[in-house]
């Protein structure tokens, strides 16, 4: 494993000295023309907060108490942290969540590393931007700074991913051990404790960082320190989310094809790859999306400030602006942990004590319990903060209701997504009607039905809520801001996340649900000598361990159905966030809207050309993500036939089990080596081409992004949950329908859990790089001429496509292992 990431390494090094030597030159050459002016993201200057009055507060000292709430959200999180480590739990399943455990640390310090190689790509590019070509002065200060800001982003993506695995690991085996009481609310209560732990958590740590940034760091390089936290955490979800994803769904495939080849059951304990499933339940399901929600908090937040430093005029204006969204921020905390209180007092009265329950009952009125009291309190608190803007006393409900906007649809998407990928959805037991009769074939096609449709409700939601947002942007914000539109873009992404910490708790259900019952099987509890009388002398549980594992699996199913509504909340604040941050590279090609206007038309022929280009790019990826799985679970399946032991052993020996685990960590890795170096070149590449064929491909890349992902994601969904109605509705376990929807499952694994929620960051990490790239090239073409850009262009582009080429012709399975 070493020898290989140090032969990659050394390869990508040689491939890349054109590329950064050329960025060396251009920023240096381009360094002159600026003289001693700023320009750019280093003049994203913030203002004095203190200079207005919100309550009779200053905005500074104001803001100073949401940094107390932030503390108490810590606390929340480590409260529950802690009551989930002391729930009880038998040691058997306890021993098999601590090796899951252990395996997922290994990961993780694994990928640390890696990520200070890519962090390597990204300091150079920081270093000559903000050190030579827009020097903030005194450079001394404030370029160690931006770079500093630029590891707190990736220590923030990496901090709360390793916290969610700790707190994860911890509830798996706490949520199987539940199950033994025979009762189906603490195996729902649990899972859900863990998540929200981790959305607390995550908000509130984000959340802290910005507002440090924002009271403390000077206000002539405050706007560069929040452009360097957000590529850094861009850069860290982008890189766990996807070699996350290549992980989990290697191991997923490679565990789940043995229960076709060899007829075992569902985790079966003697399966090697079973352990290397659980880790990477981990490494996809929540350090990737923990890492993912992270980064979507700051980005949109980050481009939110940056738009009101450059569309807004007003000193004052923009400082109540900012205010406003920081408070904003902190009252989503307040509304989600409100909201669990309710909706945990309604669901204990009403679930507390019964012997079946729907599972995704209570998670469906956490989510719109949580949408109504941040609604009202984004109305009630936008009120006094903001009673008026400009002389202007209406604007502050119009601001409110564009949250709004966003807000509800953060509800609304997850109710359109459970229509395709529920168990109780009409597409789903579609899919598995088709498979009875037509096998894996019908069964595939049954889901490509539903993606597709879901894409088509999903994006028409999205668009009738953004035209709300619109219109409502046109009654008299126009006179306070340059592109108002923009700005009501921007709020109805902010509103996505306005339920901020409830849905990554939703999310983050799914993977302990999973988990849970493959801690179940691996622990062999049933197989215990007196196990039973021992559940009774120590814990007072008469045990019924078929309900048990019925239950397990009824409940997971609702895990799966709510990972999947996650994933088109965090996608759509990409899209949408990403409007508003090309915004701010609009803002600079035209000279505050005031030249260059009509090169964003149809008749400018780069920006249509750039609009195209995009569209490669998202389905490259697909298959860069995808071919990565593919070799990697041929390799791991070809090693668990080889080793698994059917007869002689009831238990996968350790040490095959971490063989699949390195097996997974060396694909995952290679496959995102690739795709992150094609796509920093390929940015590069494309902003040297032109600048408005950059904007075009951007906006191509939000575009196709969103519905790509959106299609894979749902229709992965359902041939999963179509699987889950087989075994747990019908139970037809080993019958040939079953295999049907293993086959079924297998496809939609990197579908919903590889590409389509990797797009999400990469979206992100293109444009906020974009920022700094196409400024680059401007600069150069000023100083230098078109032909040098363009020589550079091709330079960048034919690195990114050597690794491009490497995605497929370097990632094929042949004979033998690499």
């Amino acid at each position: 494993m070493h020898t290989w990431l140090a032969n990659a390494w050394s390869l990508s090094c040689r491939l890349t000295k054109l590329g950064v030597a050329a960025a060396v030159f251009t920023m240096l050459t381009a360094a002159s023309a600026l003289a001693q002016e700023a320009g750019g993201e280093a003049a994203l200057k913030l203002p004095d907060l203190s200079q207005v009055t919100f309550l009779g507060i200053d905005g500074h000292k104001l803001l100073l108490f949401g940094i107390v709430i932030c503390v108490f959200g810590l606390i929340f999180g480590l409260a529950i942290y802690t009551r989930l480590k002391n729930l009880p739990v038998h040691k058997s399943m306890r021993d098999i969540s601590e090796l899951i455990y252990e395996t997922c640390k290994t990961y993780l310090i694994t990928q640390g590393k890696f990520l200070m190689v890519l962090w390597v790509f990204i300091a150079v590019v920081i270093v000559l931007y903000f050190g030579w070509l827009a020097p903030v002065h005194p450079t001394a200060v404030t370029l160690p700074i931006i770079l500093v800001f630029s590891l707190v982003g990736i220590a923030g993506s990496y901090g709360v991913a390793w916290f969610g695995i700790r707190v994860n690991t911890f509830a798996n085996s706490r949520t199987a051990f539940a199950s033994l009481r025979g009762k189906p609310y603490p195996i729902y209560h649990t899972p859900l404790e863990a998540g929200m732990s981790i959305g607390m958590m995550l908000i509130s740590v984000e959340l802290l960082m910005m507002l440090f940034i924002l009271l403390f760091v000077p206000g002539d390089y405050a706007g560069p320190c929040f452009i360097g936290f957000a590529i850094g955490e861009s850069l860290g979800a982008a890189a766990l989310r996807i070699a996350g994803g290549i992980f989990t769904k290697i191991a997923d495939i490679g565990s789940d094809l043995m229960k076709i080849v060899f007829k075992i059951k569902e985790d079966d304990a003697r399966n090697p790859g079973v352990i290397a499933d659980c880790t990477g339940d981990n490494a996809g399901d929540s350090v990737g999306p923990s890492a993912d929600g992270f980064e979507t908090y700051g980005v949109t937040g980050v481009a939110l400030i940056t738009f009101i430093l450059l569309a807004v005029k007003n000193p004052t204006l923009q400082i109540q602006l900012l205010v406003w969204i920081f408070v904003m921020r902190i009252v989503m905390l307040i509304a989600s942990a409100a909201a669990y209180f309710i909706n945990g007092f309604i669901a204990k009265a009403r679930y507390g004590n019964v012997d079946k329950m729907n599972y995704e009952a209570p998670l469906t009125s956490l989510v719109w319990i949580t949408s109504f009291v941040s609604i009202a309190l984004t109305y009630v608190i936008s009120s006094l903060i903001i009673p008026t803007l400009a002389g202007d006393s209406s604007q502050w409900w119009k601001l409110a209701t564009i949250i709004s906007c966003g807000t509800l649809a953060g509800a609304l998407i997850p109710e359109l997504v459970k229509v395709f990928t529920s168990t109780e959805s009409r597409h789903v037991k579609e899919v598995v009607t088709s498979a009875d009769e037509g096998g894996a074939s019908l069964g595939i096609l049954s889901g490509f039905v539903a993606g597709n449709f879901s894409a088509y409700y999903i994006g028409l939601a999205m668009v009738l809520l953004m035209s709300a947002g619109y219109l409502i942007s046109t009654m008299g914000l126009e006179r306070q801001m340059l592109a108002p539109a923009v700005f009501a873009f921007g709020l109805v992404a902010f509103g996505f996340l306005g339920m901020g910490p409830v849905t990554i708790a939703v999310d983050s259900y799914g993977p302990v649900t999973d988990n849970a019952q493959s801690v179940y099987e691996l622990s062999l509890v049933e197989q215990i000598p007196g196990i039973k009388q021992e559940l009774k002398k120590d814990y007072n549980i008469d045990v019924n361990f078929e309900r048990a594992k019925e239950m397990l699996e009824a409940n997971d199913g609702a895990g799966n159905t709510f990972k999947a509504t996650a994933k088109p909340v965090l996608i759509g604040t990409a899209v949408v966030g990403a409007t508003t941050m090309i915004f701010s590279i609009i803002m600079a090609l035209t000279k505050g809207l005031s030249e260059n206007v009509n090169n964003l038309s149809l008749l400018h022929a780069p920006f249509v050309l750039g609009l195209v280009t995009g569209g490669a790019m998202i389905y490259w990826f697909t298959g860069a993500s995808t071919q990565a799985v593919t070799t990697g679970a041929y390799r791991a399946v070809e090693f668990i036939k080889a080793n698994i032991k059917l007869e002689s052993a009831a238990a996968a020996s350790i040490a095959d089990s971490k063989k699949v685990v390195e097996i997974c960590t060396k694909y995952a890795q290679k496959g995102m080596l690739n795709i992150f170096i094609a796509v920093f070149f390929a940015t590069l590449a494309f902003a040297f081409v032109e600048p408005f064929f950059f904007i075009g491909y951007l906006f191509s890349i939000a575009i196709f992004g969103l519905y790509q992902a959106i299609f894979m994601a749902n229709a992965g969904g359902a041939w999963d949950n179509a699987k889950k109605i087989v075994e747990v509705e019908m139970k037809q376990k080993g019958t040939p329908l079953h295999d049907a929807t293993v086959i079924g499952d297998t496809v939609g694994d990197p579908f919903k859990d590889t590409s389509s929620v990797a797009l999400n960051p990469v979206i992100k990490f293109t444009t906020l790089f974009g920022l700094l790239a196409v400024e680059l090239a401007v600069q150069m073409t000023a100083t230098q001429g078109s032909n040098l850009t363009h020589v550079l262009a091709a330079a960048f582009f034919a690195v990114s496509f050597v690794f491009v080429y490497r995605s497929f012709y370097g990632m094929r399975i042949r004979g033998s292992a690499a």
